[in-house]
């Protein structure tokens, strides 16, 4: 079942003196945090914040309406942020991290199961699944179209064709 509310990044510090906070992104980018006008301080949706934020750097600095110096703000520090996914409709094919880790990994062809998504790393170039089977084995799968044939975050599997040594063949 997928969570409704989804981590999003962390406040870890302040900026200036007018209640401002850094946050540490745990989103594609500054940009996509920026869109977000209300987001929670709890993964159930209870503790809602009005927001206005900007990209800085590597960060957002973000501004909670009605906190206005660094007096209010400070307490916040370590805090996790929330989004609502319904704030966020994604393309078909564009798929959140949290969905991904636990998907099933199977062969498109005869279906062997190699294992679950335990995370997912961010290359650049393209995302890298890290794969691990029942006898706790890592295996890294880069998300490229020659390997990655479906991705099915409602039933939970992801099948692949994958490349020749990718896995151990007897």
């Amino acid at each position: 079942m997928k969570k409704q509310y989804l981590e999003i990044g962390k406040i870890v510090g302040t900026h200036g003196l007018n209640g401002e906070l850094r946050v540490e992104l745990w989103c594609d980018s500054g940009e996509f945090f920026s869109c977000f006008k209300k987001l929670y301080f709890d993964s159930m949706g209870r503790e809602e914040i009005n927001v206005k934020s900007r990209p800085h750097k590597n960060i957002a600095l973000m501004k909670i309406k009605g906190k206005d110096n660094i007096d209010d703000v400070i307490p916040l520090i370590g805090k996790v942020i929330y989004m609502n996914r319904k704030d966020c409709p994604l393309p078909d094919d564009v798929h959140f991290v949290q969905d991904i880790i636990g998907c099933q990994v199977r062969n498109i062809k005869d279906n062997t199961l190699y294992g679950k998504v335990t995370d997912v790393f961010h290359t650049g170039a393209n995302d890298v699944y890290e794969i691990k089977d029942k006898n706790g084995k890592t295996v890294l799968i880069p998300k490229i179209d020659d390997i990655v044939k479906e991705i099915n975050v409602d039933e939970e599997y992801i099948l692949i064709e994958p490349m020749k040594g990718l896995f151990d063949e007897d």
